[in-house]
């Protein structure tokens, strides 16, 4: 084991990848704990932080911890000290508070608990499936592929990673936000998702699939079919891990 995480880890140069990964979802994981306790108003757990009566939000805190451990970690020289671990630690910590609000800083209100927080559940779930297709060697658009000495090569690489792009835009135009993204990084998941219909609302379908066309038709099946089931469940994930939004009123 511990030539392994020598090997992959250290020398690969993902040391400081593992510890920002690692201490992304341990923040992610307390944070969403410490406020399922808030909200049932446990009498163990100390509670908001609201000094003079005023509520700080955890974002805050988390950007005092990005920007300790961003310029912490431009401090540090050797990729593989203690202290560069430790500053992507902060820097992780701090990155899961501020996306655990992503949707109060969008939308500028306390919408935590509202249907609209979810999206912050959801851009934390993205962030963590991407942060792990790194952390196993993959780049997005096949970057450590561009170089060498070889001019042909290099034209076939770039022209592969813009036809990559193209592909992955087309599907996140199309409304498919976790197909253009995971695309990025395996080319033939942005391919399909530029070739399948659009999702209905899509900017793709708004703008190319007039209203009580055959391609409109469609997609409102497919969605009707495929999409909302997988929405289903994983709205019940986010809701293990995160907790339900309130009802509203």
């Amino acid at each position: 084991m511990g030539e392994w995480f020598t090997r992959e880890i250290v020398d690969a140069g993902r040391l400081r990848l593992l510890c920002f990964f690692a201490a992304f979802i341990a923040a992610f994981l307390f944070i969403r704990f410490s406020v399922r306790m808030i909200r049932r108003q446990v009498r163990w757990w100390p509670g908001n932080v609201t000094p003079g009566g005023h509520h700080v939000h955890h974002v805050v805190f988390g950007l005092v911890f990005m920007c300790v451990g961003g310029v912490g970690g431009l401090a540090v020289t050797d990729d593989g000290s203690g202290w560069a671990a430790v500053a992507a630690a902060l820097f992780g910590a701090g990155m899961a508070l501020v996306l655990d609000e992503f949707a109060l800083v969008l939308l500028l209100k306390d919408v935590y608990w509202s249907e609209q927080g979810r999206l912050s559940v959801e851009v934390v779930f993205i962030a963590v499936a991407l942060c792990g297709l790194v952390l196993l060697g993959l780049r997005p658009l096949g970057v450590d592929d561009i170089g060498g000495e070889d001019s042909g090569a290099l034209w076939q690489v770039a022209l592969a990673v813009l036809a990559n792009l193209a592909f992955s835009t087309v599907a996140l135009l199309k409304g498919k936000i976790w197909t253009g993204l995971l695309g990025l990084f395996i080319s033939v998941i942005a391919i399909v998702g530029a070739i399948r219909l659009a999702r209905p609302g899509s900017p793709w379908a708004r703008r190319r699939y007039p209203p009580g066309s055959r391609k409109a038709e469609r997609a409102r099946v497919r969605e009707r079919r495929l999409h909302r089931p997988a929405q289903r469940v994983f709205t019940a994930m986010a809701d293990l891990v995160a907790g339900r939004p309130s009802n509203p009123s």
